[in-house]
């Protein structure tokens, strides 16, 4: 049966309009959809999961003679990593151990040597002062002729050589004090520069054992059994997987209403749509990725191609929701801010260094072991006797001995 032309116009209108509607309808839904919640929404997928990679690098020389941890495996704060060959540092520690106590020996003779000098400058004194009372003696009899001429000029004699030696003492003593002056034993610049050189070496002897500066998983493990490493070689990396955060790299047309504190919704293509995270924009870098490249770009050479540049936004994630579903560095997600909360400046940063991978201990106990082992060195090396310098060395001249030099 042939159908009527009529019909056949009525049945396409009618699916034609079917289609229009079912069109505006759609339309009607996505505009309704935009002006509730898109519009007020900044999507991009150019955006990761990054977090802190903590190095492990050597601080001292040596050879690698065991490895404790493997890829991937999970080490504690202070946990014991790599061992190196302890040889050749227990040698120059052995050694600088000798020079600290030979350096505070070395000093003891010195204070010894100005105590010694500070008598014979007395002595001298003493011999000094009995030669001018017999000075003066002579003089007052040689008038009378009870002395002769020659005594009177043996006495002056001995006076003035007393007196050369008494200026040679105070000359030698005066170059001791330069020594010893203004400290004690353990305190003099030559124990505290051992001292700091053994502490020095200490210091090397105990990195001879890496610890892990932080708690994390074991990444890029590069060391092996039998490398020799140097101070700043790396051995691998520990990545902390508690606290994670999201790199988004906006275009700079949509940064314009981005905000720190704004909330946003991030998926991870390892989990998909089905698993939501949420976080807080905590800050803007102040510069495009471009600027900080290997190479950036030079726009004064003339060669300046005008495109759309990307600002890096760093989105905080929620502690629990990345403990109940782990994630790692350098995950691939799509990242929706929600802009429509803008208190703070553009300028403003709420992120903080509160983590346990901002800061270490692991290395505070090792000055004052080394400073401990140092004194007692210093002790078992001093002498027990009187270190303190006299102030007064040089015995005073008494009255009568001034006088016998005054003119007759």
């Amino acid at each position: 049966m042939k159908n009527h032309p009529k019909t056949i116009r009525t049945r396409r209108n009618r699916y034609l309009l079917s289609v229009a509607l079912v069109t505006a309808v759609c339309a009607l839904i996505y505009t309704g959809y935009w002006w509730r919640y898109c519009r007020f929404r900044v999507v991009s997928n150019n955006a990761f999961i990054s977090g802190n990679l903590i190095p492990v690098e050597a601080d001292a020389t040596g050879i690698v003679t065991q490895v404790l941890v493997e890829e991937s495996q999970y080490v504690n704060k202070g946990d014991l990593l790599v061992r190196l060959d302890e040889h050749r540092a227990q040698t120059v520690l052995g050694q600088s151990r000798g020079e600290l106590g030979q350096a505070v020996r070395k000093i003891g003779a010195v204070f010894a040597t100005h105590r010694q000098m500070c008598q014979k400058l007395i002595a001298h004194s003493a011999r000094l002062a009995k030669v001018r009372h017999d000075v003066l003696r002579l003089r007052q009899a040689l008038p009378s002729g009870s002395v002769s001429e020659q005594a009177m000029q043996n006495a002056e004699d001995q006076m003035a050589a007393l007196e050369a030696e008494m200026r040679e003492a105070e000359a030698e003593l005066k170059s001791v004090e330069a020594k010893v002056g203004g400290t004690d034993r353990t305190l003099h610049p030559d124990v505290e520069a051992a001292k700091y050189k053994y502490i020095s070496a200490y210091l090397d002897y105990s990195r001879q054992q890496i610890h892990a500066p932080v708690s994390g998983y074991v990444s890029m493990r590069k060391v092996q059994v039998g490398n020799r490493v140097q101070p700043g070689d790396p051995l691998m990396t520990l990545v902390p997987l508690e606290h994670l955060w999201v790199e988004a790299n906006l275009r700079e047309t949509e940064i314009a209403k981005v905000r720190p504190g704004q909330p946003a919704e991030i998926t991870v293509d390892l989990y998909g749509k089905s698993q939501i995270y949420h976080g807080t924009v905590e800050g803007l870098v102040p510069g495009t990725g471009s600027v900080f490249a290997l190479l950036p770009p030079n726009n004064a050479a003339g060669n300046f191609i005008h495109i759309v540049e990307r600002i890096p936004v760093r989105i905080a994630l929620r502690e629990d929701e990345i403990v109940k579903n782990p994630i790692r560095p350098g995950l691939s997600t799509t990242t929706s801010i929600d802009v429509r909360k803008s208190e703070q400046p553009p300028s403003a940063s709420l992120a903080a260094v509160s983590t346990q991978e901002y800061r270490t201990d692991i290395y505070n106990a090792e000055l004052a072991d080394a400073q401990a082992e140092a004194e007692e060195i210093i002790r078992n090396n001093l002498v027990q006797n009187n270190d303190t310098v006299e102030p007064n060395c040089k015995a005073p001249e008494s009255v009568s001995a001034k006088n016998a030099n005054a003119p007759q």
